[in-house]
């Protein structure tokens, strides 16, 4: 796979002059998170919404997609989970560079929504790239490599993080592992525990993720 394909729900108004990219978890697809496009266009009618599939078939379920291999559910090495999450970066940078230009939409309109290993995927990509966006929020996710952060670091722009305090793929202590380290290299973040949630998106988590993204997007 060249580039990134997945479902698209457009603005509600029939304008787009904000985007949302949704990038699902680990053996989910697109159409795991496009759903969220339903109660957020409601609130947020001149948003475009994207939802790509990753680009790899899901070892554990070949149904789905994988951003990355996991070493302790799959049993792949290291070394090809970092190759993979490599290639992966480069993929999606490169889609969300066609992306911005195809829809006419500057990253500082543009929020990415992660969960899980999207979670992931948009903590690294994101500080890495030449223009900050809008924000980010990331859902029952990590910061990989935190210790890179600072050296790596290119542009900064708001974080909203949610967890779950009954999660029990990703840990809950997640949460504030990775918003120490933001904090520390002079991100704002904005943090949410769902209280009684495993690992998924709770209606409250969804709720602060809207007011995180009407606030973001003015």
């Amino acid at each position: 796979m060249t580039t990134l394909t997945g479902p698209i729900r457009d603005a509600a108004s029939g304008n787009a002059t904000s985007l949302v990219v949704l990038l699902h978890g680990y053996g989910a697809d697109g159409n795991d998170l496009i759903g969220l496009a339903n109660p957020l266009s409601q609130h947020l009618p001149d948003t475009r919404f994207h939802a790509p599939n990753a680009p790899e078939p899901c070892a554990n379920n070949p149904m789905g997609y994988q951003w990355f291999p996991i070493p302790w559910l799959d049993g792949s090495t290291e070394e090809q989970s970092k190759a993979s999450m490599a290639a992966s970066v480069d993929l999606l940078n490169g889609w969300l560079d066609a992306v911005a230009k195809n829809d006419g939409i500057p990253p500082e309109r543009t929020v990415l929504v992660g969960f899980s290993q999207g979670t992931m995927m948009s903590l690294h990509v994101a500080p890495r790239r030449p223009e900050p966006f809008a924000g980010i929020v990331g859902f029952s996710g990590r910061l990989l490599a935190p210790e890179r952060l600072g050296v790596e670091l290119v542009s900064r722009m708001p974080v909203l993080l949610v967890h779950g305090d009954q999660d029990q793929m990703v840990p809950p202590s997640s949460l504030p592992e990775a918003a120490d380290a933001l904090v520390e290299n002079g991100f704002t973040v904005y943090t949410h525990v769902s209280k009684g949630t495993g690992h998924g998106i709770a209606p409250d988590g969804l709720g602060m993720a809207l007011q995180f993204i009407k606030q973001e997007l003015g």
